[in-house]
């Protein structure tokens, strides 16, 4: 799935093109509708003629909500620059252009709209002409112009080819595993609660999985996912999505924040970043500068450290830290934009290059400088590191070869990840994963146990094989991934059941008082004892399993059951008794014990059967 998205000056027929192409109307406030402008983001979605789904963000216009337009654009694959036929090239259709610039949106085209309000040919070239002129330095100066009407459809099914082929060879969206949604929108449906939309990116969400809400750190679960509302079990990177949240008021969240799996991510107040200022800026960036600052669908205000220089002039570039007033989620390599506050002005824009710096830089050190710059390319610890998160649980040659370094450069790389506590070797120093993957598994293998503890109190622990279906692991990574959990004490695995160290198996209440009437019973006739069901019906199912798997209570068929000590004095006895007669019958057994034969040949099969004893004729022998 891909997601495109619209900008252009006020009342250029931003949002009537989108109901056009898609029959949606994405002005859903009452303002807007009064006003006719689109004030916060809306959203539509078409199926293009090769199958594929679109969904369209169409952001605001006029500058009294520009900052609202930057929330919208910065997780799309591709812009649709809408110009008027009758107006042309306008303030903020400028505006617009140098953030798409700014946040290099990969692809775009130029939708001329209104063709039916100035029909002279003449005209329009002129405005192609001025057009081409605006975009020329930009990401757009290739970008084909179409010219169409919304209000005769004139030219819609020429965009929607258009749209498609600008798409068709775009990669899709990097699946590293470590999804984040910037919340864009955030609302309560009846019956269901909260709802978060966004759109997805490097990672996937399913139903079922746990969240995190950044930087509240609250957490919940996820309830429900459309696209498109579509109800999906999973998204996928690059998708326009809507979350249902469980466990999460809708109060608790704006927007801005951001959905991740618990533990993936951190919130910082500082950033470094490579910055470009545009070049009708109407005053020079100083160091000191209170700024607002645009990440994801993030916005706080910032103040601005120059590094390297006293200040910035138009069309000048350079190395800035950002300190700023509230916390954001945010990753090396996403792009940014900056805004003067009062007045306001779109002032430039660029890349963090490293969004969990130390500390504050001092300004004017070479050193700090030169390791900006190489941060900004990349290093090789860093391009392992993603190789790794994109593999999740793989073995050590798998990341080197997906990092695609050298073998002794990646070598260097991967002392440096280990060192740093970055990635995890599990078993042999094979299979390994990144630390933010681990985290996330560990967490899911703990919480389910912690779960199943709660569901099943009276149970050693979840089964071996239910966990690994919880956890949706191949065999060998989840017996490497148990192995070193149990290895670190994380948990604990006795006879296939999995818990926590410090889980115990108590009988509280009516509980207890059924095991007291079940043990009166054993005692007083233990080798004539109540059935298995028999001790269900006394005491329950569960009280029952649970006493077997405490070791005090032990079937020996489907209906007979002994205590453990009991059985124990049976076996001595019998085995005492074929030590000195060579064999035993089972009519010997029953007189041992005054009891019945019912009893004792479930009893002497269990023996057969756990190689105490074996058949001889109508005796038994003991197996050598």
């Amino acid at each position: 799935m891909r997601v495109i998205g619209t900008a252009g000056h006020v009342d250029h027929g931003k949002s009537t093109l989108i109901e056009a192409l898609t029959g949606t109307h994405p002005d859903r406030l009452k303002e807007e509708k009064a006003r006719e402008m689109t004030i916060e983001l809306g959203f539509g979605w078409l199926t293009l003629p090769n199958g594929e789904e679109l969904g369209i963000v169409d952001v605001p216009g006029h500058r009294d909500f520009i900052e609202n337009m930057l929330s919208g654009v910065g997780g799309i694959d591709a812009a649709m620059l809408v110009i008027a036929a009758d107006e042309g090239i306008m303030p903020q259709t400028k505006e617009h252009l140098a953030i798409l610039d700014l946040l290099q949106i990969p692809a775009g085209l130029i939708v001329l709209t209104k063709t039916d309000l100035a029909s002279d040919s003449d005209w329009l070239d002129l405005i192609e002409a001025d057009i081409r002129t605006a975009v020329n330095s930009t990401i757009l100066k290739d970008a084909p112009i179409l010219r169409v009407s919304a209000k005769t459809n004139k030219g819609l099914t020429e965009l929607t080819l258009a749209l498609e082929n600008l798409l068709k060879d775009k990669p899709s969206r990097p699946d590293l595993n470590r999804p984040r949604l910037p919340i864009d929108r955030v609302f309560t449906i009846s019956g269901f609660g909260t709802v978060v939309t966004g759109t997805l990116r490097d990672g996937s969400f399913s139903v079922g999985d746990d969240v995190e809400v950044l930087p509240s750190s609250i957490q919940g679960r996820i309830r429900g996912l459309q696209t498109h509302k579509k109800k999906e079990e999973s998204t996928t990177p690059g998708s326009r999505t809507a979350v249902n949240i469980s466990g999460v008021d809708m109060e608790q969240i704006r927007r801005g924040d951001v959905l991740v799996h618990p533990g993936q991510y951190q919130a910082t107040r500082r950033i470094d970043a490579r910055f470009k200022s545009l070049k009708d800026i109407l005053k020079p960036l100083a160091h000191g500068d209170e700024v607002k600052f645009f990440v994801g669908a993030s916005e706080t205000v910032a103040t601005l450290r120059l590094l390297g220089t006293e200040e910035l002039k138009a069309g000048e570039e350079g190395w800035i830290q950002l300190e700023l007033r509230d916390p954001i989620v945010t990753l090396r390599g996403d792009r940014y934009i900056l805004r003067r506050p009062s007045p306001g002005e779109t002032l430039g824009g660029g890349a963090v290059v490293d969004h969990q710096p130390k500390g504050r830089h001092k300004r004017f050190d070479a050193n700090v400088i030169k390791s900006l710059e190489s941060l900004a390319q990349g290093s090789p610890a860093e391009i392992l590191f993603e190789a790794a998160l994109a593999l999740q649980i793989a073995p050590v040659k798998e990341m080197f070869a997906k990092s695609r370094l050298e073998a002794a450069i990646a070598e260097t790389a991967w002392q440096e990840l280990l060192q740093n506590g970055q990635v995890l070797v599990l078993d042999d120093s094979t299979l390994a994963v990144a630390l933010p993957y681990w985290n996330t598994i560990e967490s899911l293998a703990l919480k389910r146990v912690e779960e199943y503890h709660g569901q099943f109190p009276l149970r050693r622990g979840i089964p071996r094989e239910e966990l690994k279906s919880k956890l949706k692991l191949a065999p060998k990574v989840f017996n490497a991934v148990l192995t070193y959990l149990i290895s670190h004490n994380t948990v604990l695995e006795i006879r296939g059941a999995v818990s926590k160290p410090e889980h115990e198996v108590h009988f509280d209440g009516q509980d207890a008082l059924k095991v007291q009437v079940l043990r009166r019973k054993f005692e007083a006739n233990p080798f004539n004892t109540p059935s298995v069901k028999e001790c269900q019906a006394e005491a329950g199912e569960e009280v029952v399993s649970a006493l077997i798997e405490l070791g005090e209570l032990l079937p020996v068929s489907q209906e007979v059951i002994f205590r453990k000590t009991d059985y124990d004095e049976m076996v001595r006895q019998i085995v005492i008794a074929i030590q000195q007669n060579g064999q035993i019958t089972l009519g010997e057994v029953r007189d041992m014990f005054n009891t019945s034969r019912k009893y004792v040949q479930a009893l002497l099969e269990y023996l057969d059967a756990t190689g105490t004893t074996m058949r001889d004729g109508d005796a038994r022998k003991l197996r050598k």
